[in-house]
């Protein structure tokens, strides 16, 4: 009796002690799961994708700018039977040397080192081909008029410059960078006029417009749109590398470009 009397006394506090352990027990399910949630929100801010980097995660559809940011380099070519196969579609990138054609590439691929920059202007001395899917890709054509470079090796890149643009087949169009702050050189217009003649489009990027103030930058666009009037398939527009001024209508006219359907090489 006396122990059934001790175990009664001690129920009460048996009962409390179970009622604990067994809340106890309920929390640390919920207190782990609190846990692993805020682990998993500290991981997910501390390995975020960046806002303009997410288009890396999203199934691009054929004219979706986000294609862009998949350019990867493909080959170097110095002669033409190094080119990859004559189909799909190109868009190639020309202009003259320091204008800030591989700072476009970089921006508008949202790659900072796709397109090798250098302080010493006419260091590429290759057509540079990136790929953006089995179908489509980017050009990096030579700079051109660096005083510089010695005159066999400018006629060289002139004459293969030339040969790509009277070639290839797959060339849906041009990307020409032009300093916003000065005229276009002998040597632009003269590519400008060839591209007219034979029915390849151009897009002009007016670089480096941060550069200049607001103003100058809409005197600057509105005196290359009137010089440009009469070549019905060349577009320009304001752009900064730097500024990311103008990238995203780059993008979106460079897609369009890429998913045209004519080419020049074949009837030139």
């Amino acid at each position: 009796m006396i122990i059934i009397r001790g175990f009664i006394k001690l129920l009460p506090n048996l009962l409390h002690r179970q009622t604990d352990t067994g809340l106890c027990c309920q929390m640390w399910p919920a207190r782990t799961c609190r846990n692993l949630a805020d682990r998993e929100a500290v991981t997910r801010k501390r390995y975020a994708t960046p806002p303009d980097a997410r288009l890396y995660l999203v199934k691009s559809s054929s004219s979706d700018p986000s294609l862009l940011r998949q350019a990867c380099y493909t080959l170097s070519a110095h002669l033409p039977r190094d080119w990859p196969e004559d189909q799909g579609s190109e868009v190639a990138f020309a202009g003259r040397s320091n204008v800030g054609k591989s700072s476009a590439i970089n921006a508008i691929t949202g790659h900072n080192r796709l397109a090798k920059t250098n302080k010493t202007p006419g260091r590429t001395q290759q057509i540079i081909f990136f790929t953006l899917d089995e179908s489509r890709r980017l050009v990096d054509l030579p700079g051109y008029g660096y005083a510089k470079v010695p005159a066999a090796m400018q006629q060289h890149w002139e004459k293969t410059i030339r040969r790509y643009l009277e070639e290839r087949v797959c060339l849906r169009a041009l990307i020409l960078p032009v300093d916003s702050r000065r005229e276009p050189t002998e040597r632009d217009w003269q590519l400008l006029n060839w591209c007219a003649a034979h029915g390849l489009p151009v897009h002009v990027l007016l670089t480096k417009s941060d550069k200049l103030g607001k103003g100058k930058r809409t005197q600057a666009l509105r005196l290359a749109q009137q010089s440009l009037s009469d070549m019905p398939l060349t577009s320009v527009q304001l752009f900064s590398a730097l500024r990311d001024v103008g990238v995203g209508q780059a993008r979106h006219r460079i897609m369009a470009l890429l998913d045209s359907g004519d080419s020049v090489g074949s009837s030139s």
